[in-house]
């Protein structure tokens, strides 16, 4: 018995009966042989974590666009929180842990530039629209390893597309990864928006702090208890409603005051700006996207407009930027 079956059969064991197992994962569209040492669902994770849009994250905003400061948060970091919220969720659940950190590291691959500012330009500009969960699934079914995709098992891929509010995970797995992800946006944005000084603490409304806790420690704590004590052997991952109630409406008062204030979005409208000029330059100049772009384009009859989507939100903030300088600020010149 291999290393991998030993896992497999401690999974079969210990989990629990709700738990996606990975011996009965639904596989993968591209058969290939079994590791000798990782179930799926650890292989999926290993994947995620080495392919180089996990690695372009560390350099794309998450809500506050290049802050000066090395603390706030990035697309990176929030992954990595998402991840280690849902991780000990789903412990405690008994659930399937390689599964659930394997949707969470890659729930976000395809996010934009400049955040959900990029992506809502990118939205308004492609005729065929933009969503950035459908991108995270573009990338690990087509665009990674150049253009064969990481050939991802079908639960991963299935929580990382329906990671969203309006998703519907098909896996207790998938639902963990969706409710640990507005768990871990709205306490590290208030984190991050004491820290640039457009919020403090005293200004969150009494009721939250009554219901949730008054630091971000406090916050984090009651809501991953309430998710666990909420969930636990049950076959849908909930909370109750008192608690949920109280999130969803620090959520409305986050939009408010944080996510459309003035001083934190103030660059914004520059960014928007910026990736719709990039996206009619690249339309009229498809030569200037990278060859390996093109070729997919022409193996699988993809149209220009997702190619010029598929490069731009593979961008990094700093790309984007140098990118736009070169094509739109004039340089200095000498004979």
């Amino acid at each position: 018995m291999t290393i991998r079956e030993q896992l497999e059969c401690r999974e079969m064991e210990y989990l629990s009966s709700y738990a996606a197992l990975s011996k009965n994962s639904k596989g993968r569209k591209a058969e290939e042989p079994q590791c000798d040492i990782r179930p799926v669902f650890q292989r999926d994770r290993d994947r995620i974590l080495h392919c180089k849009a996990f690695r372009r994250l560390k350099q794309k905003t998450q809500v506050f666009l290049l802050p000066n400061g090395d603390h706030y948060r990035t697309r990176l970091t929030h992954t990595l929180e998402v991840s280690q919220n849902a991780r000990t969720i789903a412990k405690a659940l008994r659930l399937n842990e390689d599964l659930t950190e394997a949707i969470a590291l890659g729930h976000d691959l395809g996010h934009t530039p400049f955040g959900h500012a990029g992506e809502r330009a990118l939205d308004e500009v492609n005729p065929f629209g933009f969503c950035h969960n459908i991108q995270s699934v573009r990338i690990v079914e087509r665009l990674e390893k150049g253009g064969k995709g990481l050939n991802l098992t079908w639960e991963v891929v299935d929580g990382i597309l329906n990671h969203k509010s309006s998703g519907s995970p098909r896996t207790l797995e998938g639902q963990i990864v969706r409710l640990s992800d507005k768990i871990a946006y709205l306490n590290h944005d208030i984190d991050d928006a004491i820290r640039g000084g457009i919020l403090k603490e005293r200004d969150i409304p009494e009721r939250f702090h009554r219901i949730l806790g008054d630091t971000t420690r406090k916050r984090l704590n009651t809501l991953i208890h309430d998710v666990v004590t909420n969930s636990m052997d049950q076959s849908e991952i909930s909370m109750s409603d008192e608690v949920e109630g109280a999130m969803k409406e620090l959520r409305d008062f986050m939009f408010e005051r944080v996510y459309l204030n003035p001083i934190a979005k103030r660059e914004e409208k520059k960014a928007i700006h910026m990736i719709k000029d990039l996206y009619r330059f690249y339309m009229e100049n498809l030569d200037e996207i990278p060859k390996e772009y093109q070729n997919m384009q022409g193996e699988s009859g993809v149209n220009k407009e997702q190619m010029v989507c598929d490069y731009i939100a593979g961008m990094t903030d700093t790309y984007a930027v140098k990118k736009f300088e070169d094509y739109f600020v004039p340089k200095s010149w000498k004979i």
